[in-house]
């Protein structure tokens, strides 16, 4: 019995052995020669390939960034067993790529874009690194985005698909502004990605909280890179969020992704070149600084309808020091971008929140991303608010003026009223058309510039309760007939000469 069953072994186990095939196995091992300042040099690996993911013997992994005749520049990526000379380094013939996913939505991720806490399934990569879609893949952008802060959505009108730069000095607003955007977009399906770059531990839990608690965390996802984590993971962040934003946007999604900020993000970069010994240029940049952020952002846009319309809006921020926008990065990104939302200094510290400087503000995209009732209530208002904001100079210097400047300095000084919003209050678009609306009826002209935004707040809170139905037409038809206007502004009127009656008695 027991002969049979050896015998019965034997047979089987020769038979598993003449299935198989044997040959060598060549595997590329490399070895450190240098590491510091999460920079490590190695020679060998003579196949390897730039942007690589390679890993280190412990455990650490790192990206190729630099190729040379004898050594291999690779920057750190992850810390884990620690580096030092005479380790070993293996290939893994692939690129850094992303795990995407539906279960990302709601998640906190890190630079690599995985999640920090609770692990996902999914077998769908994509590589950090992607091109931007063709020319003939595109749409034209003209559906909006509503930031529901009322000097951009009726003056810099921002649209699907659009790359709006968030410029200024540092606490002036730039983050909140942002964060605003983001809020608002519960409003909408929208989805929202916050990325930090280089951020203090601090600021990323503030802006989690503020998000958590006013906006719709379930639908907005957020990818954090700290201030201490390696520059690697700095400057490969934003790719790999990008990465993520193309996911839900080629499924016929619209993304809206903020990036806090660029500025650290060449900074890192410059960082990383120079330990690399890259030849410095302006302000110690490396020569391909304006290829970092173009090959970054030329990937946000509209898809056409054929392709799903998804889309992709980015925010990049920068920061700027004591003004100065012709500084290297400013210039760089403003090129790139479609336009931009200055926030002035001055005006912050007289207490204009948010503090943007229309005059130097702009959005290439314009009316085309405005709705019909939005278009009749902001056309002019621009080029008005930018005579009033000319002319209002004038009144510093004591010079009797004519009435029709009087009267133009005046309404312009009650817009500018209206246009102060407290953070993480953004507004809907039923209430920037009726704010809109009241300013330019002429009701508050006699109103004192104190009492403007207290009055108007209460005149549009009461509209929007006593007339349900015509409001509610605003967001879904995007115009009214002449007969609901004029019964929204015989409202207005009744509203304030009950305001006045009451303060009066």
């Amino acid at each position: 019995m027991i002969e049979s069953n050896l015998r019965k072994f034997l047979q089987a186990l020769e038979s598993k052995l003449c299935s198989c095939e044997f040959a060598p196995h060549l595997e590329e091992e490399g070895e450190v020669v240098f590491f510091g300042d999460d920079i490590a040099y190695v020679k060998g690996l003579p196949g390897v390939c730039l942007f690589e993911l390679v890993q280190f013997e412990k455990g650490d992994t790192g990206l190729v960034f630099d190729l040379d005749e004898d050594l291999v520049g690779l920057v750190l990526l992850q810390k884990r067993g620690g580096i030092k000379a005479g380790d070993k380094v293996y290939r893994t013939k692939r690129s850094v790529s992303v795990l995407v996913s539906q279960e990302l939505l709601g998640k906190v991720l890190d630079g690599l874009g995985s999640p920090v806490e609770d692990k996902i399934k999914g077998e769908l990569f994509y590589p950090v690194e992607r091109e931007a879609p063709k020319l003939l893949e595109r749409d034209f952008v003209q559906e909006p985005l509503y930031t529901g802060i009322t000097v951009i959505d009726a003056l810099i009108p921002i649209g699907r698909g659009q790359r709006e730069l968030i410029i200024g000095d540092p606490s002036t607003g730039k983050t909140a502004l942002a964060v605003d955007a983001i809020i608002n977009q519960k409003r909408s399906e929208v989805i929202s990605i916050y990325v930090s770059i280089g951020q203090k531990r601090e600021h990323i839990k503030r802006v989690y909280q503020f998000i958590s608690n006013y906006g719709n965390p379930a639908r907005t996802i957020f990818l954090k890179v700290e201030a201490g984590e390696t520059l690697g993971l700095q400057y490969i962040a934003p790719y790999a969020a990008t990465s993520i934003a193309e996911y839900f946007r080629d499924r016929g999604e619209s993304v809206l992704i903020v990036y806090d900020d660029l500025t650290k993000h060449a900074s890192s970069y410059r960082s990383l070149s120079l330990l690399l010994k890259r030849p410095p240029g302006r302000e110690a940049y490396p020569g391909d600084i304006f290829y970092l952020h173009s090959r970054l952002l030329e990937r946000a846009g509209k898809l056409k309808e054929t392709l799903g319309g998804g889309s992709i809006t980015a925010f990049p921020i920068v920061e700027t020091q004591q003004g100065n926008i012709s500084a290297y990065i400013p210039t760089n990104l403003i090129s790139i971008t479609d336009g931009q939302i200055y926030l002035d200094a001055e005006l912050f510290n007289k207490g204009i929140r948010p503090a943007i400087d229309v005059g130097r503000s702009v959005s290439r995209i314009g009316g085309k991303a405005q709705t019909k009732i939005m278009k009749e209530v902001a056309g002019r208002l621009k080029i008005e608010y930018a005579q009033f904001l000319e002319r209002e100079i004038f009144t510093k210097f004591g010079m009797k003026l004519e009435e029709e400047t009087l009267q133009l300095i005046q309404r312009g000084q009650r817009y500018r009223a209206i246009f102060k919003q407290k953070n993480l209050q953004p507004r809907s678009l039923e209430e920037h058309i009726l704010y809109l609306m009241l300013v330019s009826s002429g009701l508050l002209d006699d109103v004192e510039l104190e009492r403007v935004n207290n009055m108007a707040s209460w005149i549009v809170e009461n509209t929007i309760k006593t007339l349900p139905d015509i409001i509610e037409k605003i967001p879904h038809l995007g115009t009214l007939t002449s007969e609901e206007k004029a019964g929204i502004l015989n409202h207005f009127l009744l509203s304030k000469r009950q305001l006045d009656a009451s303060q009066r008695s």
